[in-house]
């Protein structure tokens, strides 16, 4: 008979209001609206059917990121365990569904393993999917916006944390924005911990557009998601249709950048202000980082994440980087 399986669903760490709107959301729309180069951050994408959505994403022939990250979990997982070490809990920041983790905790023996995402549904469901495929493994869910520091539960005190940001999601930040949500991971893991982080790779500008702009208009309503996730929880009355989803290539920042376009002269409210955008005029809601090795080991030397070892799949589309903490200096 198997152990039984851990899984608790630890307390909330979203602000909400009396009318249960999430204040940082708010926050976030109503400055970006009301911005120069109007912009909302790609974390709020992800409401439930934001991360339904995207996982179809990853399902895509054009969307190669997540097959290349696969294929090195699979391949050199055996790398992996040497390095790691049995015993540790792994902490997946932005689990998502979790259809890669299976593969590392296979290769790794771990301890526990705590899943982070702000959409609380889709963590549970995923979190219940992955405690089956491996009963007698602690499986702690915790709902929580990982880009401030998490208190992770209590049981994980004594064990070494292994973190685990796939997908290239770190690509989805500016460079400032990295460096912090690297810091705040190492606050959150503790000094004794490693990070095993994917990254994509630059390559031809016409795979990379692509990707982020499919034939079947996948990415399209992902990137629409949005507006509909703003009307229902902000009480908004943007008019959906009038946006047009754009993918473009900033060579200057070596980046993918996602945009909503107006097709025409419109007007909206959001949370009782009032908002105009001009016909061509963009909310720029996703940017994509690529990097190459040097670039890489920068931004997480800069983090305070020192880089262990690389691995890059069979057509050098992708790395995942090992990292351990390092010693915050100011000097060499």
């Amino acid at each position: 008979m198997a152990a039984q399986t851990d899984i608790r669903p630890d307390m909330r760490m979203v602000d909400l209001d009396d009318d249960g709107v999430d204040r940082a959301f708010r926050a976030d729309v109503l400055e970006g609206l009301g911005a120069p180069q109007k912009a909302i951050p790609a974390r709020w994408f992800y409401d439930d059917e934001g991360s339904r959505l995207f996982e179809d994403i990853t399902q895509l022939p054009e969307y190669y990121p997540t097959r290349a990250e696969t294929e090195i979990l699979r391949e050199r997982g055996a790398d992996f365990a040497p390095l790691i070490g049995p015993g540790r809990a792994v902490v997946e920041f932005g689990s998502g569904s979790s259809l890669k983790t299976p593969l590392l905790l296979d290769a790794i023996r771990p301890g526990a393993y705590v899943p982070l995402d702000i959409a609380g549904d889709f963590l549970r469901e995923s979190s219940a999917a992955l405690a089956a495929k491996f009963p007698g493994l602690p499986v702690h869910p915790v709902e929580a916006d990982f880009t401030a520091k998490v208190t992770l539960p209590d049981e994980l005190h004594h064990m070494a944390k292994l973190g685990f940001f796939p997908g290239s999601t770190i690509g989805n930040m500016v460079p400032r924005a990295a460096v912090d949500l690297l810091r705040t991971m190492r606050m959150t893991l503790g000094g004794d911990a490693l990070l095993l982080i994917g990254v994509d790779l630059i390559k031809d500008i016409e795979v990379l557009t692509a990707a982020y702009d499919d034939a079947a208009g996948v990415t399209a309503a992902f990137n629409r998601n949005l507006l509909k996730r703003i009307n229902r929880e902000l009480g908004g009355d943007i008019p959906i249709a009038a946006f047009a989803h754009r993918a473009r290539w900033n060579d200057t920042y070596a980046r993918i950048e996602m945009h909503l376009e107006a097709r025409a002269e419109i007007a909206f409210t959001v949370a009782g202000r009032s908002f105009s955008m001009r016909a061509g005029e963009t909310i720029h809601t996703e940017n994509s980082h690529k990097f190459d090795l040097r670039s890489a080991n920068t931004l997480l030397l800069a983090g305070h994440w020192t880089p262990v070892e690389r691995w890059t799949d069979s057509q050098d589309r992708f790395s995942l980087i090992l990292a351990r903490a390092g010693v915050p200096r100011k000097a060499p």
